[in-house]
């Protein structure tokens, strides 16, 4: 029998105890257990609104749930669906009416027990929603009445939900026929059989091979790695087209099963689009960039049309695109015509050639023909209601953006501004849902609506302009009061006399209300406050100046029941961000007038404990976009000071006891200004990379390789100077980070290096957890870990 020391065993019992989830004051719990305003939807026909119950952070048990992470998707093997870390536990419905609404207007939909609901998503006449439910071992698809107000699942219908492009919350594997009664499902295929089961032994080594030329990748997370793998994508990833009447539930299935990325149908609903994805596949890459054939299907599932059979793209230089067709797309304003874009630069931006773009469209029966070409690469393209196409480039170089808008042969330009440049952003264009389920931007002859945040060195404050797309000229509509942040969310008139925005203040949740251009509000919704301890929270913007000349800004929040003149320990949160000019890097953005609130693993909890936040603080890394990390240290530490001398001079915060925090590329940021500065007394670094030397083909909007600058990515490596961290910091990482370069071996490593220097450091490991934290538990835990460890080292700092 083995005996040990008394002090041993209570070591190890205090070890144990540490390894356990903790929570932080009671203060903070009331604020973070706080029911929250419900995500609202409008309907394509302006008539209803759809709230959304979320439920963002789930307990532990559900995130810990089995998942398969297999060539960038995660996957829940027992729905074959998504691995959710969020979802929807809620809807309800409300009409929008010139009439006073009434809490009994709202009709709330009975759901089905323990449901998690994502990817709503309305028919275009307004008259059904349709969504996905993640059920104990399948995912469901119902259909909401909205005449009704009843949910019904539709019977025999197994989705797969596996694979998506691109995935959020509002991504869905259905998409409404243009009757508006009927579903294109990506159905789970009936006779596929079990799931692989793993090899006891391996059959071989897994091989990878290049062939001598170059083909830089970035450090993918999730990546397929053996032939299991492989085959576990296939099954899971593997679906059934079918046509589902939501009238009569049949099912009509649709060709064969296959790897399907995307499906559209076309305007007309005689033809799909589709893009399968083929083997080989890769260990480097994400499915995204897997083999592919782009075709157009008649509705039995037949090819009438190949765009493209594509090969791996694993030859993208950085920031560059892949060769051959891309963002395929079926034109809204036609009944069956395709356009894609394709570089005539190899993709490379490096390359000096007149034009790095064209724009091709096909139509049924017809060559392919070219309607457009554009300087820089194409970035995006916009139909409208009268006929018009809307191209934007992109200039790299200088950060430049360009719309230009196409009617026939003619073409005009409409704006041009440097990307950055927040005050003179034109906004984007208003859009409607057609009949038949496209979207196109809303004209009224040669007239568009535009609305954007329009930002300005007082703070943000949204507008909504109508213009003349001939003459240019606009007229403002609407813009947000300067006492309140305003938002237009959607037209309610044809001339937008009337319209749907969003309101709210610092103590005024946001609510809905119905706006008439004599300045005439009625409300639509009447969400109360869930957190009016927080009302007493004071914030204000404060603009300043970096030694060099950069202007810079922070939002000053100050705790509750603050005393003019007290001094208090200080929380600087940033996130460094590169321009090419300080006249962008120095522009405010965001507004000290939206509604005070708290939620997740935000800084803000700080204020509950007598702290002062010194929240996005600017930390502007200006130069040629080639070269702008050259100076990136003496950048942030310059922007760092700056902003502790500010808030200093102020009065409000005690210089000698500040601490500084920050999240992925802040994280990075905070581990360098404590091994290049003095500035702070400890430091919060959640989910970052800290060694460059492996993200070697760039990172952030860093264009060289390692190789090409190699003294840069070693210089900005905290890894590198982790010997000159003796200022106390604090790593936090999922265990399973999905950032692109941000692995857990990162903060691994890096804890590791602080403490074998001698630094004081501390690391938590987050199991189950991405790159932003979900779970309930782990929110709590970091909670409790940012705050012990500030009040220890800041607040309690001689």
């Amino acid at each position: 029998m083995h005996r040990f020391p008394l002090a041993a065993l209570l070591l190890s019992s205090l070890i144990f105890a540490e390894g356990t989830y903790q929570r932080p004051p009671k203060e903070i719990l009331d604020v973070l257990n706080a029911p929250r305003t419900g995500n609202v939807s409008v309907s394509p026909t302006h008539t209803h609104l759809l709230i959304e119950t979320v439920v963002s952070n789930p307990t532990i048990a559900d995130i810990a749930k089995p998942m398969l992470r297999l060539a960038g998707f995660r996957i829940d093997p027992a729905t074959n669906g998504r691995h959710l870390t969020s979802y929807i536990t809620g809807l309800s419905i409300k009409p929008i009416s010139a009439k006073p609404m009434s809490a009994s207007a709202e009709i709330k939909i009975a759901l089905p027990a323990n449901a998690k609901i994502s990817s709503p998503r309305w028919s275009a006449d307004g008259k059904h929603i349709a969504f996905i439910n993640a059920a104990a071992n399948v995912t469901e698809l119902w259909v909401i009445d909205v005449a009704e107000g009843k949910a019904r699942k539709l019977a025999g219908v197994a989705v797969n939900a596996a694979i998506e492009n691109p995935l959020p919350l509002t991504a869905a594997p259905f998409d409404w026929m243009p009757d508006q009664h009927t579903l294109l499902v990506k159905l789970v295929p009936t006779e596929r059989g079990p799931a692989p089961t793993e090899p006891s032994e391996p059959p071989g080594p897994a091989v990878q091979e290049s062939s001598g030329k170059a083909a830089p990748v970035r450090t993918n997370p999730d990546m397929l790695r053996n032939p299991y793998d492989e085959q576990l994508f296939s099954y899971y990833a593997t679906s059934q087209l079918a046509y589902v009447d939501t009238n009569s539930g049949k099912i009509a299935l649709i060709g064969k099963p296959s790897i399907f990325l995307n499906v559209d149908p076309s305007p007309d609903g005689n033809y799909l689009l589709v893009t399968r994805l083929s083997k080989p596949f890769s260990y480097l890459y994400p499915a995204t960039s897997f083999p592919r054939s782009i075709e157009i299907l008649n509705t039995k599932g037949t090819a009438v049309y190949t765009v493209a059979n594509l090969p791996l793209a694993d030859r993208v230089p950085i920031e560059g695109v892949s060769t051959g067709p891309r963002g395929t797309r079926w034109i809204p304003t036609e009944q069956a015509a395709i356009v894609w874009t394709e570089a005539l630069d190899g993709g490379n931006p490096k390359e000096k050639v007149p034009n790095r773009d064209k724009l091709m469209t096909y139509r049924l029966n017809k060559s392919p023909m070219e309607l457009a070409k554009t300087e820089h690469r194409l970035q995006s393209v916009a139909f409208a209601g009268n006929g018009a196409l809307w191209i934007t480039d992109y200039d790299r170089t200088r950060k430049w953006i360009r719309t230009v808008e196409m009617k026939g042969t003619d073409s005009h330009e409409l704006f041009a501004r440097n990307q950055q440049d927040h005050y003179k952003d034109p906004g984007l264009p208003v859009t409607q849902t057609t009949p038949n389920g496209q979207r196109v931007i809303e004209t009224d002859g040669d007239f568009v609506f535009l609305h954007g945040q329009g930002g300005s060195s007082t703070g943000d404050r949204p507008f909504l302009d109508r213009m003349n797309t001939a003459t240019l000229k606009k007229e403002r509509l609407f813009q947000s009061a300067e006492d309140k942040f305003e938002n237009f969310v959607a037209l309610l008139s044809n001339d937008g006399s009337k319209i749907l925005i969003s309101r709210e203040s610092p103590t005024e949740p946001r609510n809905y209300f119905i706006r008439e251009s004599s300045g005439k509000l009625t409300a639509v919704t009447d969400f109360p406050d869930p957190t009016p301890q927080l009302r007493k929270i004071k914030s204000q913007l404060v603009t300043y100046k970096r030694p060099d000349g950069v202007p810079l800004s922070f939002t000053l929040y100050l705790p509750p029941d603050y005393k003019p003149g007290t001094r208090l320990p200080a929380v600087v949160w940033a996130y460094p961000v590169e321009f090419n000019d300080a006249n962008t890097a120095g522009q405010v953005t965001g507004s000290t007038n939206h509604f005070t609130s708290i939620t997740g693993m935000s800084h803000l909890f700080f204020l509950l404990r007598g702290y002062a936040v010194l929240d996005n603080t600017a930390m502007p890394v200006v130069g040629d976009p080639e070269t702008v990390n050259n100076t990136y240290i003496e950048q942030v530490v310059a922007s760092a000071k700056a902003a502790i001398d500010k808030a200093a001079e102020m009065g409000v915060i005690d210089p000698n006891r500040v601490g500084v925090g920050g999240h992925s590329y802040g994280a990075f940021m905070t581990a360098n200004l404590l091994a290049h500065s003095n500035l702070f007394k400890a430091g919060i670094a959640r989910s970052g990379a800290y060694n460059r030397t492996l993200t070697p083909f760039g990172f952030q909007s860093e264009r060289r390789t390692l190789w090409e600058a190699r003294d840069i990515y070693m210089g900005m490596s905290p890894f590198m100077a982790a010997d000159k961290i003796k200022t106390p910091i604090l790593f936090t990482h999922g265990e399973a980070d999905n950032n692109q370069g941000t692995f857990p071996i990162q903060s691994e490593r890096m804890y590791q290096a602080v403490r074998g220097n001698g630094g004081t450091a501390r690391l938590v490991m987050l199991p189950h957890e991405s790159h932003a934290y979900s779970a309930r538990e782990s929110i709590e835990h970091v909670l409790f870990e940012m705050i012990s460890w500030f009040d220890k080292y800041v607040k309690g700092a001689e």
